[in-house]
C-alpha cells in the first residue's frame, strides 16, 4: 500500500526480484508518489501502481502519529474514510488480475487485506509483518492516545485481517510473542522469514574514501537542514576529504522520532571528547524534508559539532559505496522491527553498534559482530562509540565476522527460498 520509502519496499523488491528463481510468476501492486515513484523503484518488475498524486487512492495512513505529516496515523482515518481505500484498492487488485492469482502475498496490515477479501475472496493470503503495525496495536492496547477516535475499529479490522491468511510471516522470533499476545494468532501459523540483503551487491568495495567523501558532501551534496532544499547543505571540500583519514561512524536512515537522530548526535558529543583519532559521525538519510522532534544537524550545530556530516537520501544503489567508505555503523532506533541497514552494513564488513531490543538484537552479536546497549542510553550509546574507534583492529575483527555471519543468515536468495516453501504451501490450500 506505501509509496516506497520504507524498509518494506526494499524487502518486497528483493523478494520479487529472486522468487522467479524458486518457480513463481510476481506481479507488485505498490502505492506511488511524487519523488518516491513506484515504477522506478521496482523498474525491471511486473508492476501495477496507484498514483496518490494523481487521486487514483487517498494518501496511504501511517502506523506512526507524525504532527503535520500529510500520511496520518490510520486510528484517525474515519469509517467513511476507510471504505474510501478499500474502493480504491480494490480496483487496484482488479487491474493487477489479483483473483487470477495463486496466492496474495500482503505487506502489512492495512485495507489491501479487506479489498482482496471483495476481490478474490477465494485466493489464499500471506500477511507479512514488518513489525510497525505491531507497535501502533501496542499503543492501542495501552490506551490510545488523544485523537485516535477510531483506534477501537482498527484494532478489530487488523486482528480479523490477520486470522483471515492462511500464514503470518514475522521478522523474527522475537515477534511472535507480541503476535500471539496482540492478534490472537498462534504462533504456529507464524514463520520466522527475516529481511535480507543482495550479496552480490552488498560486499566491501574498493573506494578512494577522502574522494568519495568529497563528492558526496561537497561536490554533489544532498544534505540540507530544516526550511531548505535537499543539497543545499555544502561542506569545504578539504573538510569533506578529511573524512579519508578518519575513522568514519555512518547511520542511515529516516530523520523519524523512534531512530533517536538527536540523542546519537549528543552521545557523539560526549564520546568525541574520549576519542585517541580523528573521527567523524555521517548521517546517510532523511527523506528530502521529512523529520521529527530532533534534526540531527540542528542538534549539532546547536552543540558546535564540526565533525557530524548530513549526506542526505541516497539511493540504494549506492549504500554498498557509504558503507565501504566508513568503519562502523550505528543506529540509536528503539524500536527498529528488523534493521536491514545494519545487515547490509555488516555485509560490507562494518561492525554495528545498535539498539539491544527488536530486530538488532537478533541480528548483532555483542563481542563478535558489534555492540548492543539499552534504549535511550546516551552514556552506554558513547561508551560503544569510544570503544569502536579507539580499536582499529578489533574493528576490523568484527566488521569480517559479521560479514560472514550475513553471509549465513540473511542472504536474499536463502530467504526467498523460505518464503517460497510459505506461499506453496498457502498456494495449495486453493480449492481445486
Amino acid at each position: 500500500m506505501f509509496f516506497p520509502r520504507g524498509g518494506s519496499a526494499h524487502v518486497a523488491r528483493a523478494l520479487a526480484r529472486q522468487l522467479p528463481a524458486c518457480g513463481w510468476d510476481v506481479t507488485i501492486l505498490s502505492g506511488s508518489h511524487r519523488g518516491a515513484d513506484a515504477h522506478a523503484f521496482y523498474a525491471g518488475l511486473d508492476t501495477v501502481t496507484v498514483d496518490f498524486d494523481a487521486g487514483e487512492a487517498p494518501m496511504q495512513p501511517s502506523y506512526e502519529d507524525r504532527p503535520d505529516a500529510a500520511d496520518k496515523v490510520f486510528a484517525r482515518v474515519s469509517d467513511e474514510e476507510y471504505e474510501r481505500h478499500v474502493d480504491a484498492w480494490a480496483a487496484a487488485l482488479e487491474r493487477a488480475r489479483a483473483a487470477e492469482a495463486d496466492v496474495l502475498h500482503l505487506h502489512h496490515l492495512n485495507p489491501i487485506h479487506e479489498a482482496a477479501a471483495r476481490v478474490a475472496p477465494g485466493v489464499p493470503v500471506v500477511g507479512h509483518l514488518h513489525g510497525t503495525e505491531l507497535l501502533m496495536l501496542e499503543h492501542i492496547a495501552d490506551g490510545p492516545p488523544a485523537g485516535w477516535d477510531y483506534a477501537d475499529a482498527w484494532w478489530e479490522r487488523m486482528r480479523g485481517w490477520a486470522a483471515r491468511c492462511e500464514r503470518l510471516v514475522v521478522l523474527s522470533p522475537s515477534q511472535l510473542g507480541r503476535v500471539e499476545r496482540l492478534l490472537d494468532i498462534d504462533a504456529d501459523r507464524c514463520v520466522v522469514v527475516p529481511n535480507g540483503y543482495d550479496p552480490q551487491r552488498f560486499s566491501p568495495r574498493s573506494v578512494d574514501r577522502a574522494a568519495f567523501w568529497r563528492e558526496q558532501l561537497s561536490e554533489q551534496p544532498r544534505g540540507w537542514l530544516p526550511g531548505a532544499e535537499p543539497g543545499s547543505l555544502r561542506y569545504p571540500p578539504e573538510l569533506a576529504a578529511s573524512l579519508g583519514d578518519r575513522c568514519v561512524l555512518v547511520c542511515v536512515g529516516r530523520f523519524t522520532e523512534v531512530k533517536r537522530m538527536g540523542l546519537l548526535v549528543r552521545a557523539y558529543a560526549r564520546a568525541r571528547e574520549r576519542f585517541d583519532r580523528p573521527a567523524a559521525l555521517v548521517f546517510v538519510g532523511g527523506h528530502d524534508g521529512e523529520w521529527e522532534v530532533e534534526h540531527p544537524g540542528v542538534v549539532a550545530r546547536d552543540l558546535g559539532l564540526d565533525d557530524v556530516f548530513l549526506a542526505g537520501w541516497q539511493d540504494h544503489e549506492r549504500l554498498p559505496e557509504f558503507y565501504s567508505a566508513a568503519d562502523a555503523s550505528v543506529l540509536a532506533s528503539i524500536c527498529e522491527q528488523f534493521g536491514l541497514v545494519l545487515v547490509e552494513g555488516m555485509a560490507c564488513e562494518l561492525p554495528a553498534i545498535a539498539v539491544d531490543r527488536y530486530g538488532p538484537a537478533d541480528i548483532v552479536i555483542p563481542g563478535q559482530t558489534g555492540w548492543l546497549v539499552e534504549p535511550d542510553d546516551e552514556p552506554a550509546l558513547a561508551d560503544a562509540m569510544v570503544d569502536a574507534v579507539s580499536d582499529p583492529a578489533e574493528l576490523r575483527r568484527r566488521g569480517a565476522a559479521a560479514a560472514r555471519d550475513m553471509a549465513e543468515r540473511f542472504a536474499w536468495p536463502a530467504i526467498a527460498e523460505r518464503l517460497s516453501e510459505t506461499l506453496v504451501q498457502a498456494a495449495a490450500s486453493l480449492p481445486a
